[in-house]
């Protein structure tokens, strides 16, 4: 998802580029059953709400799930590059790494195109913007309990951010290129709200092999 060992080494290429390195990605990909996929993804929320009460904590281990497979999402990256001859220039800055991210990235593993847009005036954040979620084909969220959480003794699923998992993808990916960033889901079509919209910022560029070890801010 972002393509280079060295965070001073981020990549320059425009959309066009970005958006046919991830179709030809995408062909090299082997493809799952959609319905399987989002079933299988249901299930895993599932046993996160049976095994949390808290719809927050169940938010924080959808995270974590997506972080440890961002960390490996970009061996797979620069595997299928060089085996597809593709070559993907260094980045140079977040525009062009959330280029990378939303064109190459989710093209590659869910087949869908992602767009960026509301970049911050010192362009260290971005919005990630999603019209179609593979993940949530045959989910539909509930309302909150009636008199509200812990009235009825039950969980208020409708505080459930069902593709946090996107959240921790990104996060483990760009943290494996050195860029320790804060994804948010903060739009969600399941919520009645038009996009899918994730929020990214750059909180601080890592030292190489810094790993978990950061950097004061």
């Amino acid at each position: 998802i972002l393509l280079t060992n060295d965070s001073s080494q981020l990549c320059t290429m425009s959309k066009n580029t970005a958006t046919a390195s991830g179709h030809a990605l995408w062909a090299k990909m082997p493809k799952a059953n959609a319905e399987l996929f989002a079933l299988t993804y249901g299930s895993l929320v599932t046993e996160l709400i049976r095994d949390y009460d808290d719809a927050n904590e169940i938010n924080s281990q959808l995270d974590r799930i997506g972080h440890s497979i961002g960390v490996r999402c970009v061996d797979e990256f620069l595997s299928k590059a060089e085996i597809s001859g593709i070559s993907i220039p260094p980045c140079t800055n977040m525009r062009d790494t959330a280029e990378v991210v939303a064109k190459i990235g989710f093209r590659m593993f869910l087949g869908v195109t992602a767009e960026v847009s509301n970049f911050s005036p010192d362009g260290r954040a971005f919005s990630v913007f999603l019209y179609d979620n593979p993940l949530a084909i045959f989910v539909e969220l509930p309302p909150p309990p009636t008199g509200g959480e812990g009235a009825s003794g039950e969980k208020d699923l409708s505080k459930i951010k069902y593709s946090n998992i996107f959240c921790g993808v990104i996060r483990g990916a760009l943290e494996q290129v050195n860029l320790r960033v804060e994804c948010q889901f903060i739009r969600d079509v399941l919520r009645g709200e038009e996009v899918n919209e994730i929020r990214v910022e750059l909180k601080e560029v890592l030292v190489d092999g810094a790993g978990d070890d950061y950097k004061e801010e």
